[in-house]
């Protein structure tokens, strides 16, 4: 946001830190016996000394593994749970006080979770959360006009929702959360799940929101290509610790050094030099990791040299990356790895 000239930060949080503490116990009838008289914790860190800024309008990325505090970061950015120490403010507001001047302001998607209603039309459920925000006519009619031309869903406005697809309900599910014209957008793995081409055309669409409407979008996701295509700026976390601050483009040129290539063949099994390494093999498929820069020489050997029926070339994962960026990097602090 513009204030007297000066940009300012929608989210800001500041050494932000989230602890949890778990009960331990030992199996059996003597550990829950013990328990009642002495019970054992462990207190387990998701995020850590963690601060950052996100302006307006920017579509960031949010990396890094299985565990890393991704989701407890967002979960404390939408007041679902509070943060054990640092400060955290949302346009201006406190998350965790829940006011309804915030959560008007604010949608969170999780490809896990729906906030659909099953039994409902699409076309019944939008009018319901046009009820719940309390939407003048004239603007849900708008808007839902706007994105059942943009999802091209006007065939599906009329059937139960538990018929529709998963990519289907996705569209149905980012509708639903735009409707009342969110300034953010949190998004925790909208795409999981989807084939190739709903997950390209998820991307589409949420570009187009973003650059029409200036929807802020802070977007957490373990497909490289929704990080690669949708975000500028990245911001990679690991044991609730932020490891990078910046570019995307920069970021991935630097540690994205493998590509994955699944191929199947007939005969006897291909015979591979040493760059080349075999993470997954089943009957005549092999899963292989090839260095990036020497990937369409080595692919290029393999197809001459032996009978390949199909191959497949993706990404490496983006866990990888995060992995590779916190055993490289780990030791550096945060003002270094922001400038990497």
């Amino acid at each position: 946001m513009m204030w007297g000239g000066m940009r300012v930060a929608i989210i800001s949080v500041e050494h932000l830190t989230k602890k949890y503490k778990r009960y331990k116990k030992e199996e059996g009838m003597k550990g829950s016996i013990k328990s009642l008289f002495k019970r054992e914790y462990i207190y387990k860190t998701a995020v850590s000394d963690l601060s950052l800024e996100i302006e307006q309008g920017e579509m960031v990325g949010l990396i890094g593994p299985n565990g890393a505090g991704k989701t407890t970061f967002i979960k404390m950015l939408t007041g679902i749970i509070p943060p054990s120490a640092g400060e955290i403010q949302v346009l201006g507001y406190y998350p965790n006080k829940l006011e309804n001047a915030l959560k008007y302001q604010y949608a969170v998607v999780m490809g896990q979770k729906s906030q659909l209603f099953f039994e409902l039309t699409p076309a019944d459920t939008f009018y319901l959360f046009k009820e719940l925000y309390d939407l003048p006519e004239n603007l849900y009619r708008e808007n839902v006009d706007y994105f059942i031309e943009l999802f091209q869903v006007q065939d599906l406005m009329n059937v139960q929702v538990r018929t529709l697809s998963l990519g289907e309900r996705m569209k149905m599910e980012l509708i639903v959360s735009l409707l009342h014209n969110p300034k953010i957008l949190f998004l925790d793995e909208p795409t999981i799940g989807l084939d190739a081409t709903t997950q390209q055309q998820i991307r589409g669409f949420l570009k187009k929101v973003n650059e029409e409407k200036g929807t802020t979008v802070l977007l957490t996701s373990h497909y490289m290509e929704d990080i690669k295509k949708l975000c500028d700026r990245c911001i990679v976390i690991n044991h609730g610790k932020k490891l990078y601050d910046g570019s995307t483009h920069e970021l991935f040129d630097k540690y994205q050094k493998f590509k994955k290539v699944t191929l199947q063949f007939e005969g006897e099994r291909p015979s591979l030099l040493s760059e080349i390494k075999v993470i997954e093999e089943k009957g005549n498929e092999l899963t292989l990791i090839m260095p990036n820069e020497r990937t369409g020489e080595l692919l290029g050997n393999l197809l001459r040299e032996n009978i390949i029926l199909d191959f497949s070339i993706e990404e490496e994962d983006i866990g990888e990356v995060a992995r590779r960026i916190y055993e490289e990097e780990g030791g550096q602090d945060e003002q270094e790895l922001s400038s990497c």
